[in-house]
């Protein structure tokens, strides 16, 4: 009794995409006029041959190409948005409804994941699960994790010494950041973000450019306090991101135990050779200076740092080629809107580097197998970054063949004709029709 039969299950629904070339986000040659299926929220189906399936929504791709949701590996769901003025001095509630604004300007670029790469983004990640709102599947960081001085330190420039009993500041509160120093302290933080609802947990390794209070030459945290972060990390099955700069820095902690290096603009080619032995991730995010499409900041502490992380792309780019060390795609858009807005625009800025097949695939499947080294705290269990049966359905129909022009990414408005995450449909301005195969 009360046993849940097909004939009172609830259909799933079903979209059919016919005259599709597909990018499988792992093959550079298209599968050419194929027929995708998704039921439910599921890729069911992916053939050349004709698949009828009633009941279905039909859209007819005419000869578009179908590639994979994009993937953004480094993202700020909290901070994009506003200036970081702005940001430091709005109220959780405010913030929160921002960046749920922001969240659903995100997906229609044609990022249907993104992993969350430090602040409190936990209410946005649930909401949008739950469909309170629209936005990319988040993978989150939770609070950065950071010592006294460290990147995640804005604290006022009297707020030290620190007084003991004194409360957090309105940042720590909230659950942006914490600064934690010594090892019992770094491992308590880091169980706690773990607490909340972490997939990964993002260290402070070494100086940064928005932070006042720490030269880029920093390293931050002694050997013993990065082990202490790992090997929490490690203990949750999970993994340890490091925003770091200096060569210095990235090596202790790829030796504590970090997989994933976010910026490391100073590589040096010894330790780009123990990256590739070790596994290790470089995501990379292909910022410029001097254009229209550089980052700007309040003060000039944080230009003159900008301008000179910058000026190492080139190199690292050669070193971690050279070496062969898995590489992924980001953008670490911040405290600017019009910056975020072109999110596509960085994406397509990779081919100053790598092939549109190179740079497609490592927004798409690649960076999918970065986001899924956090094992069982994976909010999303399924295949990302591939169109591929069985395979989670977020996919983009795009308007032209972005493996020969990466460009077409860069105006989604125009390029990108349907959005859909998780088998829905948030964007579609082709005419659509019901198959009945009776």
């Amino acid at each position: 009794m009360g046993a849940t039969t097909p004939a009172n299950q609830a259909a799933k629904p079903k979209t059919l995409f016919t005259n599709v070339h597909v990018f499988d986000g792992v093959h550079e040659k298209r599968i050419e006029n194929a027929y995708v299926l998704v039921e439910g929220n599921l890729i069911k189906q992916i053939s050349a041959q004709k698949i009828t399936a009633d009941g279905a929504m039909v859209i007819n791709g005419g000869g578009r190409t179908l590639i994979p949701g994009l993937i953004d590996a480094h993202w700020h769901t909290m901070f994009c948005f506003w200036p970081i003025s702005k940001i430091l001095s709005s109220d959780f509630g405010l913030l929160s409804i921002a960046a749920a604004k922001s969240a659903g300007e995100t997906l229609l670029r044609g990022f249907t994941t993104v992993r969350d790469a430090g602040a409190n983004v936990f209410s946005i990640k649930k909401a949008n699960d739950e469909g309170l709102i629209d936005g990319p599947r988040v993978y989150p960081a939770g609070a950065y994790i950071s010592q006294t001085s460290g990147h995640g330190d804005f604290r006022g420039p009297n707020d030290v010494p620190e007084n003991p009993g004194t409360p957090l500041d309105y940042m720590q509160r909230v659950g942006h950041v914490l600064i934690a120093d010594g090892v019992p302290e770094v491992i308590k933080r880091t169980r706690e973000v773990l607490r909340m609802g972490a997939s990964h947990i993002k260290a402070m390794a070494g100086g940064g450019v928005t932070s006042l209070y720490d030269p880029l030459d920093v390293t931050e945290y002694t050997f013993e306090e990065m082990k202490a972060i790992c090997d929490v990390a490690k203990t949750w099955n999970t993994y340890v991101m490091i925003h770091a700069n200096t060569d210095e820095a990235i090596r202790q902690w790829i030796e504590a135990g970090a997989l994933s290096v976010e910026h490391g603009f100073f590589i040096e080619e010894e330790t780009a050779k123990l990256m590739a032995e070790k596994g290790v991730w470089w995501s990379m995010q292909p910022m410029s200076v001097g254009d229209e499409d550089a980052f700007k900041f309040e003060n000039p502490i944080s230009t003159a740092k900008y301008a000179q992380c910058v000026a190492g792309l080139e190199k690292v780019i050669a070193l971690t080629k050279k070496y062969k060390v898995k590489t992924a795609f980001g953008t670490d858009m911040l405290f600017d809107p019009a910056l975020a807005a072109k999110q596509g625009k960085f994406l397509a800025k990779m081919k100053k580097w790598y092939t549109p097949y190179e740079a497609l695939k490592m927004a798409t499947h690649d960076n999918a197998q970065l986001i899924k080294l956090c094992g069982p705290r994976d909010p999303y269990p399924g295949e990302l970054g591939v169109v591929k049966e069985g395979a989670l359905a977020d996919l983009l129909l795009v308007d032209g063949n972005p493996l020969q022009n990466i460009d077409l990414v860069a105006d989604p408005d125009k390029n990108f004709v349907v959005i859909m995450k998780d088998g829905k449909i948030y964007k579609n301005i082709l005419h659509e029709r019901t198959q009945n195969n009776k």
